[in-house]
């Protein structure tokens, strides 16, 4: 996901969010929920880089279309090509470790596991970068979504629960899945600072290609692709990550980003877990516990409590987005 508002942008030129805009911010935070899933499926049958690199091909080809239908120049200036490279060696190493992660663990886990990247975001945002006071609201929901981590990890990770109707967690895999969560919000962070020099669609068209050739080169290195192994569910899977959230979901929220403040879309990302959780159970048949959902509600309340901001202290700002 990453496109945003110009920093230029005055915030009396923002809409109040409305209840179209609601439908839409839901909608696309339900497709988003749904990768987890569709990476588990794909990775079913084929390896999960090369997974990354045809879903990361079919977001480059609707990138180009994109930025084509917008007038936007792909042509990098003097000054660009290093963080396009840069961002597109992060979006490597954050994707490639989702799918591995994601391949160890199921999707449920995933789900809660790679949205706790708003946290880390916060955290280096305070502890290294000194560019975010550390609220007790956010305190407190950085607190509920470690608690949800927590009993992820430990209560779920390696239980048998799941063996016989769904997929079965384990620690490395769920250890793996945080791990990108922290790449994740290094990334966000470096993305939201090349913004002030980069145009949004020429950044995330030239990141998703560097991105692209690396995972092909490292699938080439070390999997074993084997095509006959393909199912129509397996396309189906690539098809929802590449088109749906790459495409769809890029473009409904770069929409929404130039017509509302970031800060009010964003705090409906608290809903993607709780989404996550019940498609991962209804398509995946993970097993429900209790503790399952008690960590889901931990790391959607921590995530609200977090975005959440007042209407007099809401601010324009860029959210990055990856496809």
């Amino acid at each position: 996901m990453t496109d945003g508002p110009s920093p230029n942008i005055a915030a009396n030129a923002l809409r109040p969010i409305d209840f179209r805009a609601v439908l839409l911010v839901m909608f696309i935070t339900l497709l988003w929920s749904g990768n987890p899933v569709a990476v588990r499926y794909s990775v079913d049958t084929l390896p999960p880089i090369y997974v990354a690199a045809v879903r990361f091909l079919l977001a480059t080809l609707l990138m180009y279309f994109w930025c084509r239908a917008e007038g936007s120049r792909l042509r990098l200036h003097a000054g660009q090509a290093v963080p396009c490279i840069l961002a597109g060696v992060g979006m490597f190493l954050q994707i490639a470790t989702f799918n591995v992660g994601v391949t160890m663990s199921n999707s449920s886990h995933a789900t809660m596991l790679i949205n706790t990247y708003v946290f880390w975001v916060l955290v280096i945002e305070h502890v290294l970068l000194r560019s975010a006071r550390w609220e007790v609201r956010k305190f407190a929901g950085v607190s509920l979504a470690a608690v949800g981590v927590v009993l992820v990890v430990t209560r779920a990770s390696g239980s048998t629960l799941g063996a016989a109707t769904g997929d079965v967690p384990t620690l490395r895999g769920d250890l793996i899945l945080l791990g990108s969560a922290l790449i994740l919000s290094v990334k966000t962070l470096f993305v939201k600072a090349a913004l002030r020099r980069i145009e949004p669609g020429k950044l995330v068209f030239w990141q998703n290609l560097v991105s692209v050739l690396l995972f092909f080169a490292w699938s080439s290195l070390t999997e074993t692709v084997d095509l006959s192994r393909v199912t129509t569910t397996t396309v189906i899977a690539i098809i929802y990550q590449g088109i749906f959230v790459g495409g769809l979901c890029f473009a409904i929220q770069a929409v929404l980003l130039r017509r509302h403040a970031a800060s009010q879309i964003a705090v409906f990302s608290f809903a993607t877990p709780l989404f996550g959780v019940l498609l991962a159970v209804l398509f995946r048949g993970d097993p429900v516990t209790p503790w399952l959902f008690v960590a889901a509600v931990c790391v959607a309340l921590g995530i609200l409590l977090v975005n959440w901001r007042p209407r007099s202290a809401a601010v324009v700002e860029g959210r990055p987005l990856d496809p």
